[in-house]
């Protein structure tokens, strides 16, 4: 496999197109270093090529690869995460991607205020209507935000995160129209509320490039930086005292890391 410097030029140059064609600034756009089911050889590697953000899916596979990794990057959890599981993962996590609930919103300021805790989050929106996904329906983000502006002084709202439905290589155009929803309605909440909303976490491996063109500003790769990752039966060996946080055994909701 080719170095990470290599790779990292090579998914730089693809980001920078994509910002030329939409009339964007490069340094807008942070990649998420995706380490799932990987060693934490892989943190290493993504801060030394100069990634500066981990990316996580379950609480407990961080717990463990927090220590054996390098100081230095800042871990935000990307996966679903339930609210029996709030309090570690605020020990490990400063920002949270996959908020989808006015209920997990309460959790995480509960705990937060009594652990003396700051995060960030961002609302996870199904803008697909695809049922194998999470996150709120578009028509209940508006409550959602004016909650957490409301009613959470211990978050901060930094944006929205979305994943596209999947489509083959020759037909990831496709995903752009899911891209372009996500932005609208981050607009929209701006408008609405006076406020920003800078981050939107959304495109992965094989869409990134169109998420850039819509707007994204957090893409989250894993396959394209450290190739297939090990199988879900190695996934299950590693963390099986986690089973069920997620709410699947692989499937769809994989591709959320990647």
């Amino acid at each position: 496999m080719e170095s990470i410097d290599t790779i990292l030029d090579g998914v730089n140059a693809k980001i920078a197109a994509a910002c030329a064609k939409a009339g964007r600034d490069p340094a807008e756009v942070e990649i998420i270093a995706v380490t799932k089911t990987h060693g934490a050889e892989v943190v290493r590697e993504a801060w030394e090529g100069g990634l500066r953000i981990v990316g996580e899916n379950k609480v407990q596979e961080a717990a463990w690869k927090q220590p054996m990794s390098v100081s230095g990057p800042e871990w935000h959890l990307i996966g679903h995460l339930q609210r029996n599981k709030v309090r570690h993962a605020l020990e490990l996590f400063e920002c949270f991607h996959s908020v989808d609930s006015i209920a997990l919103l309460d959790r995480i300021e509960f705990l937060a205020s009594e652990m003396g805790k700051r995060p960030r989050v961002l609302i996870e929106v199904n803008v697909s209507g695809e049922r194998s996904k999470d996150g709120m329906k578009p028509e209940d983000v508006p409550a959602a935000v004016e909650h957490v502006l409301e009613r959470c002084p211990s978050v901060t709202l930094e944006g929205f995160m979305t994943m596209a439905p999947f489509f083959p290589e020759e037909k990831v155009e496709e995903t752009r129209p899911f891209f372009r929803r996500l932005r609208e309605l981050r607009d929209a909440m701006e408008e609405r509320f006076n406020a920003s909303f800078p981050r939107l976490s959304m495109g992965m491996s094989g869409d990134y490039q169109i998420a850039v063109e819509e707007g994204a500003t957090w893409i989250r790769l894993g396959t394209v930086l450290f190739g297939e990752r090990p199988k879900v039966k190695l996934q299950r060996s590693v963390d099986a005292g986690d089973a069920g946080e997620s709410g699947e055994g692989g499937g769809e909701f994989d591709r959320i890391m990647d």
